[in-house]
């Protein structure tokens, strides 16, 4: 289906504002190929909110993230207080000149999105600018609240839940918890290129395993059994959130099940690469091929259709 059958089945008409959509989905399907395929199997009115909501995620994560362009620490922090600044006038006044925080105002008038879940957002934004490292789990749950937390519970009204909200709401805060934990154990190696070590310190050194360790590891492309049985541990605390949020999928509206059942296969099954791979994540990142995305997406597509049906 075409991005403009999208936008009229959206009942989004101004021209300013489709085009403002239009910059968001093109932002998920540069940088989320799981998100993006999973998004797929929404209704086509459902999936300009959700983009909407991934493209301003996205835009906010790039610029902490995308260290090897240039930009010094206070180039990234003065760009994210702008972004920040677009954000909050944005949401006061109800509107924006910025494409894409103008998307994300327009979708959180449609869906009444709580503000505060986009100020807990931006507080974890500013953590990735001077936070390096987490002491405890306690510390980096903090972070996962902003950062991924929040992002379920964002999502939610678009998906709509068969269950009442509140009780659909912290299954929904789990799954983006399991999906962020799992791209920190995808990305241990990238995100120590970043400065960044997203794994609890004191669990690591409960294994022996410190920051010199993993250093190591990613410079030399080796490995070691201690760096292997701690992220084992963390493998197996990512699979106790994800039977957490699992019950969640059942609470969702009919019509959006088939998609967050087929995204948390996917993300799941990026911790049977990780495990496939003998916890090797320092020397080279773990992907889901192609073929095993569409050969989860292409059953998940029927039952859309089914319940888009019912």
């Amino acid at each position: 289906m075409s991005v403009d059958r999208e936008l009229d089945a959206a009942a989004i008409t101004d021209p300013a504002l489709r085009l403002a959509y239009r910059r968001c989905r093109a932002l998920n399907a540069q940088h989320g190929r799981t998100y993006y395929l999973a998004t797929r199997l929404l209704r086509p009115e459902q999936r300009p909110a959700i983009h909407a909501l991934y493209g301003f995620a996205r835009w906010a994560d790039d610029i902490v993230d995308e260290i090897g362009d240039g930009r010094d620490p206070a180039q990234r922090a003065a760009e994210l207080a702008a972004v920040d600044d677009r954000l909050t006038r944005g949401l006061a006044e109800g509107r924006s000149d910025d494409p894409v925080v103008s998307a994300l105002v327009d979708t959180t008038r449609r869906y009444d999105i709580d503000h505060q879940l986009f100020r807990d957002f931006m507080d974890s934004m500013r953590m990735d600018l001077t936070v390096t490292e987490y002491p405890t789990y306690a510390d980096l749950a903090r972070y996962v609240h902003g950062s991924a937390a929040v992002i379920g519970l964002q999502v939610l009204p678009v998906l709509g839940t068969s269950a009442p909200r509140e009780e659909a709401a912290p299954r929904a805060a789990a799954l983006g918890v399991a999906f962020q934990l799992t791209n920190f154990l995808r990305d241990v190696g990238e995100d120590l290129d970043r400065g960044r070590v997203y794994l609890p310190a004191d669990e690591l050194a409960a294994f022996g395993v410190d920051r010199p360790l993993l250093e190591w590891a990613r410079r030399t492309g080796r490995t070691d059994p201690r760096i292997r049985r701690a992220l084992a541990h963390q493998v197996a605390r990512t699979r106790a959130v994800y039977r957490e949020a699992a019950p969640g999928v059942a609470m969702l509206a009919p019509r959006s099940r088939p998609c967050v059942a087929t995204a948390l296969r996917l993300y799941g099954g990026i911790l049977d690469l990780i495990e496939e791979a003998d916890y090797d994540v320092l020397s080279r990142r773990v992907v889901v091929s192609s073929g095993k995305r569409l050969a989860v997406a292409l059953p998940a597509l029927a039952r859309a259709v089914l319940a888009r049906s019912a």
